[in-house]
């Protein structure tokens, strides 16, 4: 499967302001890229990068008085685009788990798994370990909470999702995040790009959160905002929480003024044709869109 994606970003600002961008696509991203993943930016400013604890790919800029539009455009080469299921796996015992998974089990500034856990063990306690009690959970938090982009703010925490039962995909991911670690369960969560590829086209274009659980010796994917397997799946980043995976960490204040994402399945290829040329020829005629209307929901 062949993807286009990328983003267009525009900030203004009255003074230079700091910043770390995690719009880069994760180290352990098993896409092939044509074309090129950089971060580019208008006007040019001096970059430099580095990889955080979760490896993810961090860049740092100072945004210029003014303002600077940054973008990214690519073609991802994806030959396992489904996300993986396997029904029969089962949950690891806790003195079994891999040491790097551990960090994965407490409590974090979104993720009040231990305010939930009471809940957890009374609605979740009886399902058998391992995939079927996280499918569990996932079909909860898919059934239980309403999507809208009207419902996100950026201190929203899971249980604040469990009580309001309302949120954006990453309130979703949060809340499926916190009842897993409730049940002894590492996950995580990640964020990244995921288009309307295979199912009915929403004409929203933005970054998409979800989760990864750690089960039967392996990270595997779970998504409650969708509850099915999608395709086409491009991982930027991973951490505890959103905390660990904002888009942009400022040290200044700035003010977005317009943002759009696309991630688009390419569907012509043929044997001899240069994607190289292919990249630097495709239109893109989505519109920014409104201050009013910008989101940056993860």
């Amino acid at each position: 499967m062949l993807i286009r994606f990328g983003f267009e970003i525009t900030l203004t600002c009255q003074a230079p302001v700091p910043m770390l961008l995690a719009l880069s696509p994760h180290p352990d991203c098993t896409a092939r890229f044509i074309g090129s993943t950089a971060i580019r930016s208008a006007p040019e400013i001096v970059q430099t990068s580095y990889q955080d604890l979760f490896d993810n790919r961090i860049t740092r800029i100072v945004m210029p008085e003014g303002g600077m539009t940054l973008s990214s455009d690519c073609i991802a080469e994806i030959e396992s685009p489904l996300d993986t299921s396997a029904l029969g796996a089962d949950q690891c015992p806790v003195e079994q788990l891999p040491s790097a998974t551990l960090l994965y089990l407490t409590a974090s500034r979104f993720c009040e798994s231990d305010e939930l856990g009471a809940f957890a063990w009374q609605q979740f306690g009886h399902v058998q370990p391992g995939w079927p009690r996280v499918q569990a959970i996932c079909d909860f938090v898919y059934d239980r909470t309403t999507f809208g982009y009207k419902f996100g703010r950026p201190t929203k925490t899971a249980h604040d999702t469990f009580r309001e039962m309302t949120g954006v995909c990453r309130d979703f991911a949060h809340l499926l995040v916190t009842l897993c670690r409730a049940m002894n369960i590492p996950a995580r969560y990640v964020s990244g790009y995921l288009g309307d590829i295979g199912v009915p086209a929403t004409g929203l274009g933005d970054f998409s959160g979800w989760c990864e659980v750690y089960i039967d010796n392996r990270w595997y994917t779970f998504d409650a905002r969708h509850n099915i397997p999608r395709l086409g799946r491009i991982l930027m980043v991973r951490g505890r929480d959103a905390t660990d995976v904002a888009m942009i960490t400022s040290f200044g204040a700035y003010e977005l003024i317009g943002f759009r994402v696309w991630t688009h399945e390419l569907t012509d290829r043929t044997a001899d044709e240069d994607f190289s040329t292919l990249l630097a020829t495709l239109p893109v005629s989505e519109a920014l869109v409104s201050p009013s209307s910008a989101r940056i929901t993860i």
